[in-house]
């Protein structure tokens, strides 16, 4: 075995090591709904100059997983602050500037072969108007309207059928009934062997407290729509080994990885 598959074998067992180990897996939840629920800790992040509203762990695994696949199209429910748009459109340039070294080529950053679409149903003027102003702004679409909308759907699907590697990232409305309606839209459109990823499915651990005022509540969150949609699409399973390696993640189970 020569160094660098050593280097990763070693990665795989630390990896199933900390997924067996149950008490870190609790404490490690004991923390994210102390410090990052009730603490808003999420709020102290950004990417490239925008509010992000992540866990470092889940932009890391993002960065991992847009390296791995190399989608073209990045499809997200939930733009908010807009730090997660620019985050995965900064992701995708990086591809392209790296493809367009190893073939040769010169880069044309007014004319991106791969972007980033953003569905919200309320795109704050002040937010769009920051995303808009920002270098990154030539690689993201935005779609103002319900995510479950059929005519929103039909359209997302429209500019989907341009692309052949999709991944969609979920995090909009995290009640059981939106999530699902997300799930039977955009999952369909994902790639073989890329994701769809359900973020917030934290919200099934948190003390009902921390759910006053929301639609959402455990027994009714986005955890509850994807093992509902699981059980009737096997085309989808659960990479767990993106859990078990974060530890501190708000989409425990939500890593939907297209097998079929």
């Amino acid at each position: 075995m020569n160094p660098i598959e050593q280097f990763r074998a070693e990665v795989r067992g630390n990896i199933e090591h900390l997924g067996a180990d149950a008490s870190l897996k609790r404490a490690s939840l004991d923390w994210m709904l102390k410090a990052g629920v009730a603490g808003a800790y999420t709020y102290n992040f950004s990417w490239m100059g925008r509010p992000i509203i992540q866990y470092p762990q889940d932009m890391v695994a993002m960065q991992e997983l847009i390296w791995s696949i190399k989608p073209d199209l990045i499809i997200e429910t939930g733009i908010a602050h807009g730090g997660s748009l620019i985050m995965n459109a900064s992701l995708l340039a990086l591809l392209d500037l790296c493809e367009a070294q190893t073939q040769g080529q010169l880069l044309d950053p007014a004319r991106p072969t791969r972007k980033v679409l953003g569905i919200d149903i309320d795109i704050r003027a002040h937010n769009r108007e920051a995303i808009e102003a920002h270098p990154m702004a030539t690689r993201i679409q935005m779609l103002e309207g319900s995510s479950i909308d059929p005519a929103m759907v039909s359209q997302v699907r429209e500019i989907a059928s341009r692309y052949q590697r999709v991944l969609v990232s979920l995090d909009s409305n995290h009640t059981h009934e939106h999530v699902l309606a997300e799930l039977e839209a955009y999952a369909p459109l994902v790639s073989a062997g890329s994701y769809c990823i359900v973020f917030d499915t934290v919200v099934e651990d948190m003390p009902p407290e921390l759910c006053e005022g929301r639609p959402w509540a455990p027994g009714n969150s986005p955890l509850t729509a994807a093992r509902a949609y699981l059980a009737k699409h096997p085309e989808f399973e659960i990479d767990r080994s993106i859990e078990d390696k974060l530890l501190i993640t708000v989409a425990r189970e939500g890593f939907l990885r297209r097998v079929a």
